[in-house]
């Protein structure tokens, strides 16, 4: 009996211990509520900012390249340095013209000697005219001759009368074959003269070529604007990968025709280029005012405008993330010369206005499994509640799902009473109750 006692007390003892575990396992949270610090919901207009980073981009920038001859590499003998301030027509670099110049010389020589075997062509032309002329007189000489002798065939001899008309046979033959010979001389003087004419027309360019790439050999702003010098990926003996950095095309270097060496970069009119988030789109518009700071000048702010909101989001195939991000692109409402390209800026873009909207800190707000949630302060403890983001202004967020004076979570309970445990918000409800 007393064993059955036993056996009962300790069965008893064992299920109010499990009793005890699952119920510790279905508490809210252990974190009282002074150590919680917590928000309350607030209901009223805002303002819609979307708060981002972004860069200087200027408006016009124009590529110097290595001009485009013909040849091998040329070799730069002078170039204006990275922040060199130019205008219209100054010049920006000079590449060594030697091997233009010999082109150059040669070419004219080319071009003499063209003309000089056209002057010999359009003499050998005219004696060979007053050759065939001279024999032209002869051969008709002979076949009036003949004719003169065949006319007197009644007077001489049947044999002499025969050969007389053989004699003017052979002339007027002589005398046409003298006219074939002298048109072929004709086409064949002609010719040679249009041949050297062809080597003059084919010399001049030639020449005119050559003119032009040493006038090319200097290189000169089309803008005005402030010089970028390329890096220069010879100098690694065509090794290059992303993330490499480049030397500087300098003087003495030597550059394949047709490469990029520098660039003008416009500055009087600047663009600022940000990424926003793709859940910001709805809340953007073209002329959109926005206030921008600049990195390199913490103490003003510039005034600037939307100019243009990407069509698409920026986003790569293997990108398993879901925010993806497009670009707008900002006008600065004023220029400033101490401004300048690829700057780093900090843009808050000013939305529209949101009448009666509840909202709650920003910190509130935690990711888990692609959705957003808070932890909403219920009888002492912290349940999860799924929430929709509306937008995200500056300091707080626009939702819906939540009750006007309701008090959340500003810091993550789940973490917090497990710290181990990597989340950001996730795992499972902390109370049954939650939603």
């Amino acid at each position: 009996m007393n064993m059955r006692v036993t056996v009962h007390k300790v069965s008893f003892s064992l299920l109010l211990l499990i009793i005890g575990f699952c119920c510790s396992c279905r508490r809210p949270s252990n974190v009282s509520e002074p150590d919680m610090p917590t928000a309350t919901v607030e209901k009223g207009d805002l303002q819609v900012k979307v708060v981002t980073t972004g860069e200087l981009k200027s408006m016009d920038t124009r590529i110097l390249a290595a001009p485009p001859v013909a040849g091998g590499t040329l070799q730069i003998v002078e170039l204006a340095r990275t922040g060199t301030r130019v205008h219209t027509g100054d010049v920006v670099m000079d590449f060594d013209p030697s091997e233009q110049e010999y082109n150059l010389a040669q070419n004219q020589s080319d071009l003499a000697q063209a003309e000089e075997e056209i002057a010999k062509s359009r003499a050998d032309a005219a004696v060979q005219v007053s050759q065939d002329q001279l024999a032209l007189l002869k051969d008709k000489f002979a076949a009036r001759r003949a004719e003169l002798d065949v006319s007197k065939n009644e007077l001489v001899s049947e044999i002499d009368g025969k050969k007389n008309l053989l004699a003017l046979d052979e002339a007027k033959r002589a005398l046409a074959q003298l006219m074939e010979d002298i048109k072929s001389h004709a086409a064949a003087n002609q010719a040679s003269i249009a041949l050297s004419e062809e080597k003059k027309n084919k010399a001049r360019l030639a020449v005119e070529q050559a003119r032009e790439n040493i006038q090319k050999m200097t290189v000169r702003s089309p803008i005005d604007g402030l010089i970028v010098v390329h890096g220069n990926r010879d100098s690694t003996g065509g090794i290059f990968f992303d993330g490499m950095t480049l030397p500087e095309y300098r003087v003495g270097d030597q550059a394949r025709p047709g490469s990029p060496i520098a660039e003008v970069v416009d500055i009087s009119q600047l663009d600022v280029s940000v990424q926003a988030k793709e859940t910001d789109r709805s809340l953007l518009s073209a002329n959109s005012a926005a206030e921008v700071r600049v990195n390199a000048l913490p103490n003003d702010v510039f005034s600037a405008k939307v100019k243009n909101i990407a069509g698409a989001s920026a986003h790569e195939f293997w990108d398993d993330n879901p925010r993806r991000t497009f670009e707008v692109v900002l006008r600065l409402a004023n220029s400033d010369p101490r401004l300048r390209p690829g700057y780093a800026t900090r843009v808050t873009i000013l939305g529209s206005q949101m009448a009666g909207v509840l909202s709650v800190p920003r910190e509130a707000i935690f990711e888990s499994g692609g959705i957003s949630i808070v932890y909403m302060k219920r009888r002492g403890a912290f349940e999860r509640r799924e929430v929709k983001v509306r937008a995200y202004t500056e300091g707080r967020a626009v939702v819906e799902g939540v009750s006007f004076g309701e008090e959340v979570a500003l810091v993550n309970p789940e973490k917090r009473n497990n710290p181990k445990k990597e989340s950001n918000g996730g795992g499972p409800a902390l109370t049954a109750g939650a939603r």
